[in-house]
């Protein structure tokens, strides 16, 4: 497209942690095409974003919006109830925000916190844009959707949900470095983590706060003994609120085994992790599923129950239904999981063909694409 105008963008989402990741390497590269762009981050009071966002380098301002909540508790019940009187104190407070700030456009990455200011942005007349993560759009994006001029998606079939004149596939935003393994990175990740070249690798993802079913299945294989792990290392990631009792466990298994079980509450170089990796056990999050196609990985998807609208099994199901990944189901998951992974990671042909067939679900620089919609609306084009 050439060169790049400073424009004025907000950047709306968030309320929940899956939706600042795209945010924030959004405005980056909104930044690097020109750096005199104004950038302004919208999200919800309280919430992840408020932390996330400023670290980044960005200025966020916090909305009183609240998220709906589903389970019935007499917090949950009031939260409810005082639920619209915050909507609509967010959609003036948002009205005011645009007013001061004049955007030129505006961008909701999805999550409750973006309804607001989207709403608010489309009846004062302001172009949006929408980036829909999953393969099953959520609730927000789906009402907003509506009139956004703009709906950048990860996942084919999003028809169901917004029109598809206005759908562009661009794939979801990841974080840099998450690439296909080369025999390079492969030595150096096998170096970092401190393995054994010679065995077979399984990496476990359970999230920055861990996984309790991932976890719980990690440890029933253990206690069994490793059945069909002989020549097999872990690099289990257990979450900080799992930390401590992961550790109690570890302490109780057989020195033998716990030698190829390398564990830790949170993996900080995810692209060594991944290249090091034969199969990788994961939730099934829009922004992991994206990873795991970008580095070309076979992979044993445990969708978890406790997201908006079973999404995470729509997001799996996406790779699933090209052979590109395995699902094994949260409540079947602590009798089934390790063996399916274990099966798989020392089945080679199996693995190598899982590995073909993602990398052909890979959208590479989805940032870019999307900075180009951006650029593309506000220009007619």
């Amino acid at each position: 497209m050439g060169t790049f105008r400073p424009i004025r963008i907000i950047i709306s989402g968030g309320g929940t942690g899956g939706h600042i990741f795209p945010a924030v390497s959004i405005a980056n590269k909104m930044r690097e095409l020109n750096p005199d762009s104004e950038i302004l981050f919208v999200g919800a009071e309280g919430k992840m974003e408020m932390e996330k966002v400023p670290a980044a380098g960005y200025r966020i301002v916090g909305l009183p919006v609240v998220g709906l909540q589903r389970k019935l508790t007499l917090k949950n019940i009031l939260n409810d109830l005082g639920a619209p009187f915050k909507v609509l104190s967010s959609i003036v407070k948002a009205g005011r925000l645009i007013k001061e700030f004049k955007p030129d456009i505006a961008i909701g990455v999805g999550g409750y916190a973006s309804a607001p200011l989207l709403w608010a942005a489309q009846r004062k007349g302001v172009p949006t844009l929408i980036q829909e993560q999953n393969g099953f759009a959520g609730l927000t994006n789906r009402i907003l959707g509506r009139r956004a001029d703009v709906i950048c998606v990860a996942y084919e079939g999003m028809e169901r949900f917004f029109p598809a004149s206005r759908i562009i596939m661009t794939g979801n935003p990841i974080r840099g470095g998450i690439v296909p393994p080369t025999p390079q990175t492969r030595e150096e990740g096998m170096k970092f983590y401190g393995m054994d070249p010679a065995k077979k690798h399984i990496l476990i993802v359970g999230g920055s706060l861990g996984s309790g079913t991932l976890n719980r299945s990690v440890r029933k294989w253990i206690e069994s003994g490793c059945p069909g792990g002989e020549n097999l290392e872990l690099l289990w990631q257990c979450g900080r609120y799992y930390k401590k009792e992961t550790d109690s466990f570890m302490e109780t298994v057989d020195s033998g085994l716990a030698r190829s079980i390398h564990w830790s509450d949170f993996i900080g170089r995810m692209d060594l992790a991944y290249a090091m990796a034969d199969v990788v056990i994961s939730r099934a999050g829009a922004s992991t599923v994206s990873e795991l196609c970008a580095a070309h990985k076979a992979s044993v998807l445990v969708p978890s129950p406790n997201v908006a609208e079973d999404h995470q099994t729509h997001n799996a199901m996406a790779l699933v239904r090209h052979d590109a990944a395995l699902l094994v189901k949260d409540a079947e998951a602590p009798g089934s999981l390790m063996d399916t992974a274990v099966k798989l990671v020392n089945d080679e042909a199996r693995v190598k063909q899982m590995e073909n067939n993602i990398s052909a679900l890979a959208m590479t620089d989805a940032a870019m694409t999307i900075a180009e919609c951006a650029y593309r609306l506000l220009d007619g084009k």
